[in-house]
């Protein structure tokens, strides 16, 4: 048998919640029932409005246009192992409520808040077999600068000094032997963000060396990195030398093995302003450059920069030009 409850306290809930009615309607805590009423209306008149707003309708039929489907990552005939690229879509809810935000209209132009969310390749990378990789995906607008150092470093103050004023960060690949000699030198290289990477140990021809040798080639060169306080994922093999082994070795060390698209021949001390030229003919999106600090590359490197930003790419690191990662501002 259910238990009666006592009148006594059937008065007392009945009082209470008078109270709190009355507190509500005219009382001290009325502000805040009634802020709570206006929220509740105002979030359902948003509703309705959305329903017939002409924003949010361009903004939902702008949108398919504006999005980007990802690029995978594959594995071409010619230039081996190309990393993907994301893709974008339109965030329509956070488009809509920036856009009300700020008072934006449809068909502002350039200037209207677009939110994109990334959409990732279903295929990176890391899901294909190891291959060496020559250039970046050509749907993604950077171009990475590779400074290959195995002797010298005479003209690295001023190939800092113009990375520094043009805002740009490239990929250094230090050999061994150079790097044990020089590591204050690399230090700061390093401390002033650029990327290091391996070069091997004694500059070898790769390709004529058995596994073991490689591996100590690329080992040595790895742990003086290692002690830099460098996390590295690119091996460059001296002259552009490799096999099947290389490629297999360096990945043993959690490395992939990188060459270039467009090589500068500055060893070779052409003039400057012919490098700029070429540079400035050949470069195309996704593309490599080997350079490495002679006289040439110094006396080109501020216009081999220039000449990739008028052409609107982003010139940058190894691992900058090879991410999958879109270039745009992203929520």
């Amino acid at each position: 048998m259910a238990r009666k409850i006592p009148a006594v306290l059937l008065a007392t809930m009945a009082i209470c919640l008078a109270a709190v009615w009355l507190a509500g309607t005219y009382g001290p805590i009325r502000p805040f029932v009634q802020t709570v009423k206006l929220q509740t209306v105002s979030m359902a008149a948003l509703t309705d409005d959305k329903r017939e707003d002409k924003l949010l309708s361009w903004i939902e039929s702008e949108a398919p246009k504006r999005s980007q489907q990802p690029i995978n990552a594959v594995i071409d005939r010619v230039w081996k192992a190309i990393p993907g690229y994301d893709g974008r879509i339109v965030d329509v809810r956070a488009t809509y409520l920036k856009a009300k935000l700020i008072g934006s209209a449809p068909n502002s132009g350039d200037g209207f808040p677009w939110v994109y969310r990334t959409v990732r390749p279903s295929v990176s990378l890391q899901d294909l077999p190891v291959n060496p990789i020559y250039r970046g995906n050509a749907a993604k607008p950077a171009v990475g600068l590779m400074i290959n150092v195995a002797w010298g470093d005479e003209y690295l103050p001023g190939i800092l000094r113009i990375l520094k004023e043009e805002g740009v960060k490239a990929t250094f690949f230090f050999d061994g032997t150079w790097l044990s000699k020089n590591a204050d030198t690399a230090k700061t290289i390093i401390a002033q963000g650029h990327e290091a990477s391996n070069h091997a140990y004694t500059h070898p021809d790769m390709s004529k060396l058995g596994a073991e040798r490689q591996r100590q080639e690329i080992g040595k060169t790895e742990q003086l990195l290692k002690q830099l306080g460098v996390k590295n994922v690119w091996f460059a093999p001296p002259s552009g030398y490799y096999n099947e082994q290389t490629i297999r070795v360096s990945a043993e060390y959690g490395l992939r093995t990188v060459l270039w698209t467009l090589d500068t021949i500055d060893w070779q001390k052409p003039d400057p302003e012919s490098v700029v030229a070429k540079v400035s003919r050949k470069v195309g999106p996704g593309s490599l450059i080997l350079m490495h600090p002679t006289s040439t590359t110094a006396g080109a490197l501020k216009g081999m920069i220039r000449s990739i930003k008028a052409k609107g790419y982003v010139p940058g690191t190894v691992s900058q030009t090879l991410s999958p990662e879109r270039l745009e501002d992203r929520l």
